[in-house]
């Protein structure tokens, strides 16, 4: 299951933003920094209304959604790589995660604390890439010196060595070690290290609900660094989105078009986590049940298989494929098969967004 962390300084929203992305989840949210002890994780739904009308076509008796697992992480702040604030504690829980979602704070108001005694979205920003990148140095320096005896005669220490050297300089001069371009065998020889500035970070601006729609000064500054640093920005309001839990489908839609968005933001933020992260999705439907599953982009119709079974893998045959579109345009599968638009496809077929999928296999 893909995971993101819910990573921030203390008192940004963070806490507020988690409970209403899973609802019912039980993080507690209090106007003073460290109310998170352990990391909160919940998981939710992944919003997709092609579900609902694959369903309908196929008569499904349950419908099955992809899902994301979120952790709230306790603020950070300066010093938390040297231990301050529980530093160490809650970096190790941000290197188990896939993603980060670093929520910013853009809203003014006199009654929540801010840790630093004033807004400064792209001063917080920098506290906490600062932090992330002082405890990879950390874990860098301590692992070089760990395989520095091996580099005379072990290839794969030198191709790690290299790789960390590179990475390093690049910490130090002020950027992450996702800025470096890593080869395959790089990238899996440094995966195990879990470096913090080598996920991909979506930039959360938590605006007031007045300015969700337009944002503002400061959530465009946040926006820009996003931009320049190949990452993703999205707006959210933390307050907008506990209130929508309490709403039925039309009053959200409703109170949503009032604000002049099209879309809650747990929506936005899974859509911003799927096109960092080079996600696709595909669909299983029939009597029994229509299922979305989650795969990386690229990945061929065996890989695909196997993510829903490692057998289907390794028995694959072919593939009956179809796209979500034109299924929906048969009326069904049986339609669409006496049409001539089921496909099958084999072992070389790369599987594409929106792909009506039916494995054919050896047990």
């Amino acid at each position: 299951m893909l995971k993101a962390g819910i990573v921030g300084l203390p008192n940004v929203g963070k806490s507020t933003l988690f409970n209403a992305l899973v609802a019912n989840a039980q993080a507690q949210a209090a106007n003073f920094p460290f109310c998170t002890i352990e990391p909160n994780v919940g998981t939710v739904s992944v919003p997709d209304n092609r579900l609902n009308l694959l369903s309908n076509l196929s008569k499904s008796k349950q419908i099955i959604p992809t899902r994301i697992e979120f952790v709230d992480i306790a603020g950070l702040v300066k010093g938390a790589s040297t231990g301050e604030g529980l530093g160490n504690k809650f970096l190790a829980n941000i290197r188990e995660v896939d993603a980060i979602v670093h929520v910013v704070r853009c809203f003014q108001d006199d009654e929540v604390i801010h840790v630093s005694g004033s807004l400064g979205p792209l001063r917080d920003v920098e506290v906490i890439n600062l932090e992330l990148g002082f405890a990879d140095l950390n874990q860098i320096e301590k692992r070089r010196e760990r395989i520095k005896k091996q580099l005379r005669n072990n290839k794969e220490s030198q191709t790690e060595e290299a790789a960390l050297e590179r990475i390093q300089l690049r910490i130090e001069e002020g950027g992450a070690a996702r800025d470096i371009e890593l080869n395959e065998e790089e990238v899996a020889i440094i995966k195990p290290l879990g470096l913090l500035t080598a996920k991909p970070i979506i930039y959360a601006t938590n605006l007031s609900e007045d300015e969700l729609a337009s944002g503002n000064n400061l959530s465009k500054e946040v926006e820009m660094l996003a931009n320049k640093q190949g990452s993703q920005s999205i707006r959210i309001s933390a307050q907008v989105e506990a209130e929508l839990i309490e709403l039925g489908e039309k009053e959200r839609t409703d109170y949503l078009e009032g604000l002049g968005v099209n879309e809650a933001g747990l929506t936005s933020l899974i859509r911003a986590t799927y096109q960092l992260l080079g996600l696709r999705t595909y669909f299983t439907t029939g009597e029994k049940e229509t299922r979305a599953w989650t795969i990386k982009s690229g990945m061929t119709a065996p890989q695909a298989a196997g993510v829903i079974h490692t057998d289907f893998e390794r028995g694959f045959i072919r593939a009956q494929t179809i796209s979500y579109e034109k299924l929906l345009k048969a009326g069904s599968l049986s339609e669409a098969r006496s049409k001539g638009w089921l496909r099958s496809e084999g072992k070389e077929y790369v599987v594409d967004e929106g792909d009506v999928m039916e494995f054919l296999f050896n047990v």
